[in-house]
């Protein structure tokens, strides 16, 4: 019961062949999967103590670390009652984050201020890229051949404010740096399946861009199974992805944003990075990375994730119309973002 409740929660997301789900199930066990050290920082927040308790639900971690400002231990002691492989240990403050991230394979920034109703992903600007800037100096010092994946919000800003921190203590690697645009393309599925009417087990849908507004794309002219939807309702999904943080900071009625899901993603995504470590082979997911996709120089679209991280980029593909009408309206505003959270290292 344990192992299907568990497959259940971990099951595949986005776009890795089925064959990497059976490698994983049949190819390691938690006995024989080498040993993984995740850090998340932020775990006592919103996102963070749903994300704590996913990861250690997965069978690839054997350490976990979670890591806030306050009330980490708490969340430390709850989650390291259930019965899985991982130790868990809780850290508190500035002066134990260096212990926290020593030795770690992944780390998972969810740390962070929420969004709340009427407030915007840019909004969040100042607070948010100000802990990123903190807290991947200390990644640059204490863990920095980790991959690092970004949850934090606006990603499409803070994504480019790791890569100037870490560029800036002479350890970035393009390969290692990954904003998280998972649930991007978990709302594409769900959306798409409920009204293509197909099981959304089944259904895969590239969501390309950034992560924020008009800049996120998703690709339902490539989404599988296919279905014979209208160009109205092709618009109609288009616009609820897009919209779809807003959609649930609005339903909370100022009480929280998306944080359960983007849990979920954020696990979900952590989890393809640990199965490319450790050598399972095509890994596809979709990220917020550094590209030469398009003429920007950060962008999601799909990557081959593998030992080193980032093993390969991949293209657009063929678009349609709409599509590539979306693609050029995105680009001004993505543009703005990235250069934004540049400047921002540079001048704090």
């Amino acid at each position: 019961m344990k192992a299907a409740i568990l497959r259940s929660l971990l099951r595949k997301s986005s776009t890795v062949a089925p064959s990497s789900s059976y490698v994983l199930r049949r190819g390691f066990s938690s006995e024989l999967a080498p040993e993984r050290k995740v850090a998340i920082l932020g775990a006592a927040g919103g996102i963070g103590q749903p994300l704590s308790l996913l990861m250690k639900l997965n069978p690839l971690v054997s350490k976990l670390a979670l890591y806030d400002i306050a009330g980490t231990p708490g969340v430390a002691a709850d989650v390291s009652h259930i019965n899985t492989r991982s130790e868990v240990t809780g850290y508190m403050g500035d002066d134990q984050l260096k212990q926290a991230l020593e030795g770690s394979d992944v780390v998972i920034i969810p740390a962070g201020v929420p969004r709340k109703p009427g407030m915007t992903r840019d909004d969040l600007f100042n607070i948010n890229a100000g802990i990123v800037k903190s807290l991947c100096s200390a990644i640059g010092k204490y863990c920095p051949n980790a991959l690092v994946t970004m949850i934090s919000n606006p990603v499409n800003s803070t994504v480019p404010i790791a890569a100037e921190v870490l560029k800036g203590l002479g350890v970035y690697d393009e390969k290692k740096l990954l904003g998280v645009t998972t649930l991007d393309v978990v709302r594409a599925k769900t959306f798409y399946a409920g009204k293509a009417k197909v099981n959304v087990a089944e259904v895969n849908v590239p969501v390309v861009g950034g992560h924020a507004g008009i800049t996120i794309l998703p690709l339902f002219s490539q989404a599988s199974p296919r279905a014979n939807l209208s160009d109205e309702d092709i618009k109609a999904l288009t616009k609820r992805t897009q919209d779809g943080g807003t959609e649930v900071v609005e339903a909370k009625a100022g009480k929280g944003s998306a944080t359960l899901s983007m849990a979920y993603a954020g696990a979900i995504f952590a989890d393809a990075c640990l199965k490319g470590l450790n050598g399972v082979p095509d890994v596809v997911e979709c990220s917020f990375v550094q590209s030469t996709v398009t003429e920007l120089p950060f962008f999601a679209s799909k990557v081959r994730l593998g030992k080193n991280g980032v093993e390969e980029v991949l293209g657009l593909g063929l678009l349609s119309e709409f599509e590539q009408q979306g693609l050029e309206a995105l680009k001004p505003e993505l543009k703005s973002s990235i250069e934004k959270g540049i400047k921002f290292v540079h001048q704090s």
